[in-house]
């Protein structure tokens, strides 16, 4: 019985953890626990999980998608550019904007799988290429203008009192848990994860799904660029840039719980739920977004440790 009783502790701890904060946060601030807050806790992370849902496909196969950050920024000023320079309808401005992701990804993709660059330089390039694009197009200016209100319902809009970023991402998490947990190619990306040369042996077709992963892990990044834009209502060159360090800490964090040592998704979405408390509890306690910013390091930071320090994560 004890025995089982840590096993328990080992795999649920971060969720524990989870539902600890939540506690303290609701007893110290009354205001945390409302449903109001609740669900605009949801809101801020909504768009973190949607790029940490494409981190955690990367992941699951071994890899890293530095870029997402960059790309998320790009592909809001491209979608803006569209809609308002060009006059584009929003539907062919959507498809235009997730088909340029999905190229990026692609281009991830050639350079890892193809050409043999490691995923964590090729893309620490590519996420410059995308924020100097970004920087080189709006000149560094935010772009500001009155978009339809068919696009700013999918940042500002409500689905049955719920936030359309929170609908976006549960569409996007439930998608991502499926390829992962209910298919064939899920089972083969934690192959290939677990042991490339076996994953080759078997005769998985290794360079095609590692070009896939990058392509999913960049239209995730791009639905959130999008999203993005219609929440803020402006195109926002440098906006995007902290989806890559907290969407990759909601990562491993995750890897702690659930399926220790593996990239799962609801792992990530605990991970994210984690950030999103932390920040939202510590808002509501007085504590400045730099304080904010320490804690929630130092806080990945001591879970990656003791991940590592168990042999759960190899980084």
């Amino acid at each position: 019985m004890f025995k089982k009783f840590l096993h328990f502790l080992s795999n649920y701890s971060t969720f524990i953890a989870l539902v600890f904060l939540i506690v303290v946060f609701s007893l110290v601030s009354p205001m945390f626990s409302t449903s109001r807050n609740l669900l605009n806790v949801l809101r801020q992370i909504s768009l973190l999980t949607i790029t940490a849902a494409g981190l955690t496909i990367c992941r699951a196969a071994g890899e890293l998608d530095l870029s997402v950050g960059g790309l998320a920024g790009l592909t809001g000023i491209i979608i803006a550019k569209l809609l308002i320079h060009a006059n584009i309808p929003l539907g062919i401005a959507m498809t235009i904007t997730l088909l340029f992701g999905a190229g990026f990804g692609l281009l991830n993709g050639f350079l890892v799988a193809v050409v043999g660059i490691p995923s964590l330089i090729a893309t620490l390039g590519t996420l410059s290429v995308a924020s100097g694009a970004a920087l080189l197009v709006t000149e560094g200016k935010a772009i500001y203008a009155q978009f339809p209100k068919s696009f700013t319902f999918l940042g500002q809009g409500y689905l049955i009192g719920i936030p359309m970023p929170v609908v976006i991402m549960v569409v996007v998490v439930i998608l991502a848990y499926i390829l992962l947990e209910k298919t064939a190619v899920g089972r083969h990306l934690y192959a290939i994860g677990e042991n490339l040369l076996a994953a080759r042996l078997v005769g998985l077709p290794i360079t095609f799904y590692r070009v896939l992963i990058f392509v999913l892990s960049s239209v995730a990044a791009t639905i959130s660029g999008i999203v993005l834009v219609a929440r803020l209502g402006s195109g926002q060159p440098t906006a995007g840039g902290e989806y890559l360090l907290e969407g990759l800490g909601s990562v491993f964090i995750g890897m702690t719980v659930f399926k220790p040592g593996q990239a799962n998704v609801l792992g990530t979405l605990t991970g994210a739920l984690i950030v999103g408390t932390i920040a939202n509890g510590l808002l509501l306690m007085g504590f400045s977004p730099y304080i904010q910013d320490i804690i929630k390091g130092s806080i990945m930071i001591v879970a990656v440790i003791a991940a590592v320090y168990k042999e759960e994560i190899k980084i």
